[in-house]
């Protein structure tokens, strides 16, 4: 297997070169060397296509899309796209991740550590689409005959360059400039300016970055593990030694719960997956949007029921309630899932008495909402309807935070559990906080 992924690591590095983008469509139940091909895709920008049959409608959509113009008749995409990346003298380049390939370009901006793609100020993206992105890793350089000027800006500009589908070279520069701050004095001023979604994310590509590499599974959910400890006992609020007493900004307080996700999500877990699965999967975020990419780490779970209209829930097992539909989004699956009694009431045909009218339309919203999602994301994912208790519901239960379990849904002298118990011996979000906080408020950590 090494032997044919150098293989086609050597065909990317050819066709990137040549400014040619790869894409593969592959559909079948088995196994079509998709992992050992996947440099052909990620480095030349080129799409990955996973599917079960090419007769399938979630195939034909999804190669129609590949092709949608814009209101001007012209393709959604741009050839040969090269992103430079420059740097006021306190900030050094240490690297991008996403569907790119070294330029080698040096400058005095580039940082002698390497994350990604490092050790160049220049990447070549051989075909961009409007979701493309690229994560870029930076480094703050303190040298000791030239400290950071206390009140002056940082500059970073980006110099994007790409041929339209017209014809026409089209440059776009982007120049960012943000405050600098003392850590040991304006602590605050830094965390005020945390993103927890855009980190979260980038966090995700770092993770696959290693996993693809040399690193095994548990290495990486080391790292994780590591990163967040070292972010709660620097920008956290606590006394030592006393767990109870932590405190998170509040622009903090979701990204240990992405992380919680993105440890038990198929980017990390393996198991399960095939290694085809797993590479096409890892190919997603590593391009797409932060919006998706987040929808990747924490799917999106919104509630229908007769007490109003359709609101988010948590993604919980709390969540689960017999007189619910649940939609969720996960970016390559969308799942509507009746609890027990609507989907009795389904099957006993109320839906279809005029009397019944509210519960007809309860049975629709869920499905509308889903097509309008189907509608505009690319690739097409996977449409399943299920019941509480089938074996479709799977999809949901791998998804959502097992608060409740058979081990303790139902303990002596406990009323019952609200929600329903799923059978797994997986840690819930509640105990990985619990063991956060423990290690972060730690003297010997």
């Amino acid at each position: 297997m090494r032997r044919a992924i150098k293989h086609y690591e050597a065909l990317a590095q050819r066709a990137s070169i040549n400014g040619h983008a790869v894409d593969i469509y592959s559909c079948a139940l088995d196994q079509t060397g998709l992992h050992e091909m996947k440099f052909c895709p990620n480095m030349t920008g080129g799409h990955i296509v996973m599917g079960d049959s090419f007769n399938s409608s979630l195939f034909k959509q999804t190669f129609q899309r590949v092709f949608s113009k814009d209101s001007r008749g012209e393709f959604r995409m741009g050839f040969n796209a090269l992103l430079e990346v420059k740097a006021s003298r306190e900030l050094k380049i240490s690297g991008a991740i996403g569907p790119c390939i070294s330029t080698n370009v040096k400058s005095s901006s580039v940082s002698d550590t390497e994350t990604g793609l490092g050790g160049t100020c220049q990447w070549k993206m051989c075909t961009l689409c409007p979701s493309t992105t690229l994560g870029i890793f930076l480094e703050v350089a303190n040298q000791h005959n030239a400290p950071i000027p206390q009140g002056g800006r940082g500059c970073l500009q980006f110099i994007t360059q790409y041929q339209h589908p017209s014809g026409q070279k089209r440059v776009r520069v982007t120049t960012v400039a943000r405050n600098w701050a003392d850590a040991s004095a304006n602590l605050h001023h830094i965390s005020a300016g945390f993103d927890q979604e855009a980190a979260a994310v980038l966090m995700g590509r770092l993770a696959c970055f290693r996993a693809q590499g040399e690193d095994d599974g548990a290495d990486v959910l080391r790292f994780i593990d590591r990163t967040l400890i070292k972010l709660c006992q620097k920008f956290g609020e606590y006394a030592k030694d006393d767990p109870s007493s932590f405190r998170y900004a509040e622009n903090f307080s979701l990204y240990p719960q992405f992380m919680f996700h993105l440890r038990r999500s198929q980017f990390i877990q393996v198991f399960n997956n095939s290694p085809d699965e797993t590479s096409y999967y890892r190919h997603m975020l590593n391009r797409e949007d932060m919006t998706q990419s987040l929808i990747m780490i924490q799917p999106i779970l919104y509630a229908y029921s007769f007490n109003g209209p359709p609101e988010p829930v948590l993604l919980d097992t709390s969540s689960i309630q017999p007189d619910r539909i649940l939609l969720m989004d996960t970016f390559f699956h969308i799942v509507i899932f009746h609890g027990e009694t609507i989907a009795q009431w389904r099957k006993a045909g109320y839906q279809n008495s005029p009397e019944h009218e509210n519960f007809r339309q309860l049975l629709q919203a869920p499905e509308d909402d889903a097509q309008e999602i189907l509608q505009t994301r690319f690739p097409m994912p996977r449409y399943i309807v299920c019941d509480q208790g089938g074996s479709q519901a799977r999809f949901l239960l791998s998804k959502v935070n097992p608060s409740v379990t058979h081990n303790n849904a139902y303990n002596w002298g406990q009323q019952e559990a609200s929600g329903s118990p799923v059978l797994t011996d997986d840690v819930s979000l509640q105990v990985f906080m619990e063991h956060l906080k423990k290690l972060a408020v730690s003297s010997s950590a």
